[in-house]
């Protein structure tokens, strides 16, 4: 019965993404590097996920901004099993992105291809040693702020981000 409701869950989340305008969101990432996509989630999704962020147990690391260099305020990164709703989304918007991932790299004549699907593209990141889930949730004050950075934990990666404002 939990594998039948995660399946739901993908599904409502692959079709909330898929009503999204991609034609659009295609153009606005090759004219301008990024792109806006509204109402990905509810207002109840949103108090979720910002309630989680204080239950331990769905994290695996806590980064402290300032200690780093990286800016103010802290992130953690998500533990295995991710949240429903963080797996969900995560694989929908890859099955979305990855085309256009794959467009900009023929164009730049780089041979790198992303999978198809996200349990692909986690297989080869997992045959090469890097297991670790990168999901992550920030946490900001008033003033606090995150420098221009980019995080690679090996070879493989996937070179466009999504961050979704609570």
């Amino acid at each position: 019965m939990k594998e039948r409701s995660k399946e739901l869950l993908l599904l409502k989340d692959a079709r909330r993404v898929a009503e999204s305008d991609w034609n659009a969101i295609s153009d606005s990432l090759n004219i301008y590097g990024a792109a806006t996509i509204e109402s990905l989630l509810t207002s109840g999704e949103c108090e979720h996920l910002v309630a989680l962020y204080a239950d331990e147990n769905a994290f695996r690391k806590k980064i402290v901004m300032a200690r780093h260099g990286y800016g103010r305020g802290e992130y953690q990164y998500f533990a295995y099993p991710l949240p429903p709703l963080i797996e969900g989304l995560r694989t929908a918007l890859y099955a979305r992105l990855a085309p256009i991932a794959n467009a900009w790299n023929q164009t730049l004549d780089n041979p790198t291809r992303y999978p198809a699907t996200h349990a692909d593209f986690l297989h080869l990141c997992h045959e090469a040693g890097q297991t670790r889930p990168t999901p992550l949730l920030l946490q900001y004050g008033p003033g606090d702020y995150n420098c221009l950075h980019q995080d690679l934990y090996g070879d493989l990666f996937f070179p466009l981000q999504v961050a979704i404002l609570l």
